[in-house]
């Protein structure tokens, strides 16, 4: 199982010049991504612009969007940067999408909350037609430059029979967000066996923990207690309860979801200081 490490993107109070720096840390540790988590209605730092400028200072490390809530985008525009994305790092960057749960992204980006499950397959349908070149609506001409061969890889987030479709349909594989290992494995089965009766080879499977070392515990937990903020007081702490906060949960998770056969387990951040990269990286590499 590889071990990826989130970016600092969506912790309050996180310094251009720190994601830079960590980006290059992780960069130099050896993780296999550089992964971000977002919201359009949280003061968060954008994602694909993150991953442009952080392609410019890393030379091997891959990028991973876990997840970005892409239908409050248009398509054209989403296909467009993620291409962009593409070509500025040479190929390194692996979109992964879900619908989300915050209304308040889709107020902002005047989407339609309601029908962004019941729309999304047309959706991916549409960001694979844009990086194949074909104009997404009649009287237009192409949106999205070439990304390049295999135009840009997309992980389904999600936990329907809707999501085992669409990874099926459009994507390399699934991430399973936050969720638990104990959570995974009917879930697993489910996308495997889809998947061996429609393609070849296996699905590529990514897990996401929150996690802080050090003397940091208060500042982890008030990142996250403010970004779950709007799922109500009890969910919240629940969330700031769950990250790792010690290197034997760590190492503990690590086996538990390479048992339950991840690919590959990202270590999301909650504290903005880029030591958190070489701390986590004594631990797991």
């Amino acid at each position: 199982m590889e071990i990826g490490i989130g970016i600092p993107n969506s912790v309050v109070g996180t310094s251009g010049a720190q994601l830079l720096d960590w980006a290059r840390r992780a960069d130099k540790a050896g993780f296999s991504s550089l992964a971000s988590i977002g919201a359009v209605s949280y003061p968060s730092y954008e994602e694909l612009t993150v991953f442009a400028a952080a392609g410019a200072v890393t030379e091997r490390i891959g990028f991973m969007s876990n997840v970005l809530i892409a239908p409050a985008r248009s398509a054209a525009e989403l296909a467009k940067q993620a291409a962009t994305v593409q070509q500025i790092t040479g190929g390194r960057l692996t979109l992964g999408v879900g619908v989300g749960w915050r209304e308040s992204d889709y107020t902002l980006t005047g989407k339609d909350f309601h029908s962004r499950g019941r729309d999304f397959g047309a959706y991916l349908s549409d960001l694979q037609r844009a990086w194949r070149g074909e104009p997404l609506m009649e009287g237009t001409r192409p949106a999205a430059p070439d990304p390049g061969p295999g135009g840009v890889p997309l992980l389904i987030g999600g936990m329907t029979d809707a999501t085992v479709r669409r990874v099926v349909e459009y994507g390399v594989g699934w991430t399973a967000g936050g969720l638990p290992p104990e959570a995974l494995p009917s879930f697993i089965e489910k996308v495997r066996s889809a998947w061996r009766a429609a393609r070849d080879g296996e699905p590529r499977l990514v897990g996401l923990v929150y996690f802080s070392l050090g003397d940091t515990e208060a500042a982890s937990r008030g990142s996250l207690l403010d970004y779950y903020e709007p799922m109500g007081a009890e969910m919240a702490e629940m969330v700031a309860g769950s990250a790792l906060r010690s290197p034997a949960a760590i190492r503990g998770a690590v086996q538990a979801y390479e048992e339950v056969g991840l690919d590959e387990l990202i270590f999301d951040p909650t504290v903005s200081d880029p030591g958190q990269a070489d701390l986590l990286a004594e631990v797991v590499l």
